[in-house]
């Protein structure tokens, strides 16, 4: 339970982005359901995409402003802002460029502890 009550942390710069990473994933998988339900019966229903498509639009959009605030306070490079930028295109992206930040150390506090100059390296 201790890990359920780090996540709703928002105390940070680092867990703020790792919530909406994760909530966008979310919301891409709401959408996508939706749309499987519209479109893969030959009588769909859209409702799930009338309920997700607009709330999956505003956690995008809200993803985008905090991966570039989170950019510019955690001094990200130009090539971890790209890379946060386009994570939020394909679905589940968002949470691949969060394990991904963390691990290289470009998350703060969230990071394994591994210095960026060493990350770069590997990467």
């Amino acid at each position: 339970m201790a890990g359920m009550t780090n996540f709703f942390n928002l105390s940070s710069t680092a867990t703020r982005f790792r919530f909406i990473a994760v909530l966008e994933a979310f919301t891409w998988l709401g959408l996508l359901i939706g749309m499987a339900f519209k479109y893969i019966p030959a009588d769909g229903n859209e409702i799930g995409v009338k309920i997700f498509g607009p709330i999956h639009g505003g956690v995008f959009v809200v993803y985008l402003g905090i991966a570039v605030l989170t950019a510019v306070k955690l001094k990200w490079d130009i090539k971890a802002t790209l890379l946060a930028l386009v994570a939020a295109f394909p679905p589940f992206g968002t949470v691949i460029f969060e394990i991904w930040a963390a691990r290289t150390g470009r998350l703060a506090e969230l990071s394994t502890g591994r210095p960026v100059a060493d990350a770069k390296v590997l990467s």
